[in-house]
């Protein structure tokens, strides 16, 4: 094989003996985390409470009660403009202004506007800082999403934990620095998919992807020994396997190759450290009661919520949870329901938890799906059902802790909650403060793949200090 032949790596692998070990030291630190922020962080720590399927501002969030009047008036055109929609409703002859059938009232002293269906955050709305202008070009989950959690709608790039994780590293040697949670509503409906790449890595070194905790059986896959393995006879076939590895390392200077023996290491130590971790058994009567009886199952949102504040206490550094079964576009005042029942209480529980324990200042908490749902019905309008579309132009969200002001409302939509009247926040403007949260300067956060540096925020994004105390 003459050089012209010679792949970069097999290239490298064959000068290894010339190229000495401080150029040896150089191309290995290309795939390391930085870990360690750009300026001092308000924030250790995330805990993403991501409710997949598009929750509906409107019946939640987003008080409109000039609706009631137009309820069941067709849609003004003028208002819905050349709006994207999606094929379920963009031949719909008829739109009919859709008003909640919910009540509103407002709470705390920061007289935030709350459904009826979300009691248990409306007493701790002045934690709260409530985002009603989130606004995404994205109508569909799967770009949805995507765009959300990795900065692009198209898939193959870093998710946000793992962008965290290549930046910050993490607080626990024993512990992966991002975990995946997921739990499904109670809404009897079918879930859209959840891909892992989502908490992939996309082109950072592996060991920055996400690992996703169970419900039943081992926490993570493969975490027990096998039946006859005992920990000394697995501890010598890891020191094997290492000695390998790292021969194969100093033949081909691939950094994943390094990432890969980490990796061997940390699920080593996991085997110790995670069945702790993901026990409750020592959790006490009353914090199952202020998350609510759901918590004693596992798998269920609740308990999610809570172990999530348990991975806080250990170190882990960002927590992702996914909740499924919001998208609603039919029978949503009984489906909306029975998901706010899933995670009203928690939700409120793990902002009180972490308040009473010193955590919330520098834990920042994140809710909201990849988008919201339209003023007009899907479908045919009834007196008490109606289901809603996609809708990307406003939704909403809202953060907690970690620096964030609590017990602000930020941004306003229009009066048919259809778009964003005043300070939009796209979604790289979001990702941008919650970096910037985390001590880290979105703009110099980058990895260089395929001839150019990226980012999560693409080429886009800017802080938004006004959501900042």
């Amino acid at each position: 094989m003459n050089a012209a032949q010679m792949t970069r790596r097999q290239l490298f692998g064959r000068a290894s003996a010339g190229i000495g070990t401080a150029a040896l030291a150089s191309l290995l630190g290309e795939g390391r985390a930085l870990t360690a922020p750009h300026f001092a962080p308000k924030a250790k720590r995330v805990i993403y409470l991501f409710m997949h399927g598009g929750p509906s501002q409107l019946d939640l969030f987003d008080h409109k009660p000039g609706l009631q009047k137009l309820h069941g008036q067709e849609f003004p055109a003028s208002v819905l403009g050349d709006q994207r929609l999606t094929g379920m409703t963009s031949g719909q002859k008829s739109k009919p202004v859709t008003a909640s059938m919910f009540r509103f009232q407002q709470h705390g002293q920061s007289g935030a506007w709350m459904s009826e269906l979300l009691p248990h955050m409306g007493r701790v709305a002045d934690e709260m800082c409530i985002i009603r202008s989130m606004h995404t070009e994205a109508i569909n989950h799967d770009p949805g999403v995507t765009l959300l959690q990795t900065g692009h709608q198209q898939p193959g790039r870093p998710s946000f934990g793992a962008w965290a994780s290549y930046g910050l590293g993490s607080e626990n040697a024993s512990l992966p620095a991002f975990v995946v949670l997921i739990s499904r509503g109670s809404a009897a409906r079918p879930a859209d998919p959840l891909y892992a790449r989502l908490w992939g890595s996309g082109f950072l070194p592996s060991n920055h992807q996400g690992v996703s905790f169970r419900s039943s059986g081992d926490p993570v896959l493969y975490l027990s020994n096998p039946p006859g393995l005992s920990a000394a006879t697995r501890r010598d076939e890891l020191d094997v396997i290492q000695a390998l590895n790292r021969k194969q390392l100093a033949q081909q200077l691939d950094p994943e190759i390094e990432t890969r023996i980490s990796q061997y290491e940390m699920a080593y130590r996991m085997q110790s450290s995670v069945p702790d971790l993901s026990s409750l058994k020592d959790e006490s009567a009353a914090t199952f009661e202020a998350y609510g009886p759901q918590s004693r199952v596992p798998g269920s949102f609740a308990a999610n919520c809570l172990l999530a504040r348990r991975m806080a206490e250990s170190g882990v550094r960002f927590i992702q949870l996914y909740h499924r079964g919001w998208d609603q576009h039919y029978n949503l005042p009984s489906d909306l329901r029975l998901q706010c029942g899933d995670i009203d209480q928690p939700c409120a529980a793990l902002i009180t938890d972490l308040k009473q324990r010193g955590l919330l200042d520098d834990t920042l908490i994140i809710w909201g799906g990849e988008f919201g749902r339209t003023t007009f019905s899907q479908g045919k309008l009834e007196p008490t059902n109606y289901g809603r579309d996609h809708h990307g132009r406003c939704f909403t969200m809202w953060l907690a802790g970690g620096g964030v002001k609590p017990g602000l409302q930020y941004g306003e939509t229009d009066d048919f909650c259809f778009n964003v009247a005043r300070d939009p926040v796209h979604v790289h403007d979001l990702n941008a403060t919650l970096l910037h949260q985390l001590g880290i300067d979105h703009e110099r956060l980058t990895y260089r793949a395929e001839g150019r540096d990226f980012r999560l925020t693409d080429v886009h994004g800017r802080v938004l200090k006004g959501l900042l105390a």
